[in-house]
């Protein structure tokens, strides 16, 4: 099934009622791109558009070659341009989901490339911060990704910043985490052109019910499921979270919080309803999992990344928890 996204009129900018400039962003798909992130962008400007009575905000679509992408969804998303053809736009941001390895990959990057040289903005969303990343276009620069994507991210580009943040914009990088954040990134731009008032009635018109900024992060694993929960098993699992390589021992952590370790484990036991060393170790093994997914590291230092000395004992807690080995879990990433 093809599909083609409704389009506004577009070009170097659409004229407004008041003579006022309006604003063209430019979306650059890939193959499995995901469809909540781009509508959710897209949605937020036509909204604005629609409660402006008039046309300010324009969008446009690309791919590499100019030919119809598969979302993650599987539908087919017919595009405008080939991204080697695009016309100027305010932002390009570029659609990322499930890979980052896809077709007419090579022409995608040096267009980024090329953009960036230009001095012109560039965005993502969701996981596209790996293909800005990969083009060279995030160097010295914040940014942000999908949290599942974060740990990879880290590991093949420790030299930039890469926070859990629900968006960044710093200087002419835009990035978010995707999903519904991609509706936060767009809030903002629209607030920057017309102030509070009307992005509260964008907000409202999706029932988004809090707007987000940029200091908002990102609710991920452990921070969900310890929502209104003691402040003191937060500490704990954040420390936790933060020394995956290195685990604090039941002594160190019941030290930071405050508490004997008697304490901590029931504390554990009665919100979570595990012991504090059987938590800890699911976190060590999710770790990893994003790890094998995401990286090409070896296993061994997959396991060594993750607190564990033996590989053996890494494998068997590995297949314990997710029912099969870390070899497995390559295979059927890579």
């Amino acid at each position: 099934m093809n599909l083609r996204l409704p389009a506004h009129p577009a070009g170097d900018a659409a004229a407004s009622a008041d003579g006022a400039q309006g604003r063209t962003f430019a979306f650059l798909l890939v193959d499995k791109f995901s469809m909540f992130s781009l509508s959710a962008a897209i949605d937020a400007f036509r909204q604005a558009n629609r409660l402006l009575d008039r046309d300010f905000y324009s969008w446009i679509t690309a791919s590499a070659d100019g030919e119809a992408v598969m979302a993650s969804n599987g539908l087919a998303i017919k595009v405008d341009y080939a991204v080697a053809d695009l016309p100027p736009a305010d932002i390009l941001f570029v659609c990322v989901g499930l890979t980052t390895e896809f077709p007419g990959k090579s022409k995608v990057l040096a267009a980024l490339r090329s953009w960036g040289r230009q001095g012109r903005a560039l965005g993502a969303l969701s996981a596209g911060s790996l293909l800005l990343a990969e083009a060279g276009q995030l160097d010295g620069h914040r940014c942000t990704i999908h949290w599942e994507n974060r740990v990879g991210f880290r590991e093949r580009f420790p030299d930039i910043e890469c926070t859990g943040n629900v968006y960044e914009i710093d200087r002419k990088r835009y990035t978010c985490a995707g999903v519904t954040t991609s509706i936060d990134l767009m809030l903002e731009i629209i607030r920057a052109d017309f102030g509070n008032e009307l992005v509260n009635e964008v907000a409202n018109q999706f029932q988004h019910e809090r707007i987000r900024s940029a200091e908002d992060r990102q609710r991920i694993g452990p921070e969900r499921e310890l929502a209104g929960k003691s402040d003191k098993l937060k500490k704990i699992v954040a420390l936790m979270a933060e020394n995956l390589e290195e685990p604090y021992s039941a002594v160190q952590l019941a030290k930071a919080a405050g508490l004997s370790v008697r304490q901590v484990e029931r504390l554990f036991l009665r919100y979570l309803g595990v012991t504090p060393g059987r938590y800890y170790m699911r976190l060590r093994l999710e770790r990893a999992r994003q790890l094998l997914r995401q990286t090409n590291m070896p296993i061994l230092d997959v396991a060594i990344a993750t607190g564990f000395a033996s590989h053996s004992y890494f494998a068997q807690s590995y297949r314990m928890q997710f029912g099969r080995p870390p070899s497995e879990e390559r295979r059927k990433t890579y």
